[in-house]
C-alpha cells in the first residue's frame, strides 16, 4: 500500500487561484495524498470557494482547516503540520501549480536517495499560470554552508520524510522568510537536502505577492543571516553577496 503524503497549503485571499491549485493536486499520478487547505482569515470569499470545490468533487482527501483569524503563513503551515496524517510532508502555495507527476517523481527520488529532505527545479509562470520558459535548475545536494549562499530551495518544491526528521523540527519559525529559516535550521542539524533537477512546479509570480517585492526580499534575507542564524557582519555580507548574484541570475 502506498504511504500517505500530506500536502499543506496556507490559503489567504486566494479565491482567484485556489480552484486551479486544487485541480493540480487531484491530477497527480500518485494517488495516496491528503490536501490540507489551511484558511487564514481571507476576506475575498476563499472559504466559500473551497467549500464549493469540496462539495463538487466529493473527495474526502481534501480538508478545509480554518484558522480563527489571519495569523500568517508560518502558523498556517504549522497548523497543517499538526493536522497531517501522512509520513511525508509536501508544501504547496495557494497560487502555484504542480505538473501531474510531481509527487510520484519526487517521492521516488527521495526513496532512491534515502533522503529526509528533497526539493525540485521549477519554472516561473505568469499570472495565468503559464510557464515563461525560465526554469530554475537546482544542485544535486545542499548542506547548511552551501544553502546560506544559495537559497534556491522553493517552498512549493520540497518534501520531507517525518520518519527521518522529527515533526517538531519542521515547525516553521514565526518570522519573515519562515520557509528559508526552516531550511537553514534543518540543514544546520546535519541534514543534507537533495535536489531533483527537473522542472515539476510552476511558480506563479503575481505583482502583489510579498516575494515579488525585491527590496523586502533583500531585507528579509539579511535579517535571517544576522538575527536568525546569528552570523557575524563579515560572514553575513559574504553570503549575502553570493545570494544576491544567484537570485538575480534566477530571474534573468
Amino acid at each position: 500500500m502506498d504511504e500517505l503524503i500530506s500536502i499543506i497549503v496556507p490559503v489567504y485571499n486566494a479565491a482567484k487561484y485556489i480552484r486551479e491549485t486544487i485541480a493540480c493536486v487531484e491530477a497527480q499520478t500518485y494517488r495516496a495524498w491528503e490536501l490540507l487547505l489551511v484558511e487564514d482569515g481571507s476576506g475575498d470569499g476563499t472559504p466559500e470557494v473551497i467549500e464549493q470545490c469540496i462539495r463538487d468533487r466529493g473527495d474526502s482527501r481534501i480538508r478545509l482547516i480554518r484558522q480563527p483569524s489571519n495569523m500568517g503563513a508560518a502558523r498556517a503551515r504549522n497548523r497543517g503540520l499538526e493536522e497531517a496524517r501522512g509520513r511525508y510532508i509536501a508544501y504547496l502555495d495557494a497560487d502555484d501549480l504542480w505538473v501531474p507527476e510531481k509527487l510520484e517523481k519526487e517521492l521516488r527520488f527521495l526513496r532512491e536517495k534515502e533522503a529526509a529532505f528533497v526539493f525540485t527545479g521549477y519554472e516561473f509562470a505568469d499570472e495565468r499560470g503559464r510557464g515563461t520558459g525560465k526554469v530554475v535548475r537546482v544542485p544535486e545536494t545542499l548542506n547548511y554552508r552551501q544553502a546560506l549562499s544559495n537559497t534556491t530551495i522553493f517552498t512549493t518544491t520540497v518534501m520531507f520524510d517525518t520518519e527521518r526528521i522529527p515533526r517538531e523540527q519542521l515547525q516553521m519559525p514565526e518570522i519573515k522568510s519562515e520557509d528559508t529559516a526552516l531550511w537553514f535550521r534543518v540543514l544546520r542539524s546535519g541534514c543534507t537536502a537533495y535536489g531533483l533537477d527537473e522542472n515539476l512546479v510552476l511558480y506563479r509570480r503575481c505583482g502583489s505577492t510579498l516575494s515579488s517585492n525585491k527590496l523586502e526580499a533583500l531585507r528579509r534575507i539579511w535579517n535571517l543571516y544576522r538575527r536568525s542564524e546569528n552570523l557575524s557582519l563579515p560572514r553575513s555580507a559574504w553570503h549575502f553577496c553570493f545570494w544576491a548574484v544567484r537570485a538575480v541570475k534566477r530571474r534573468l
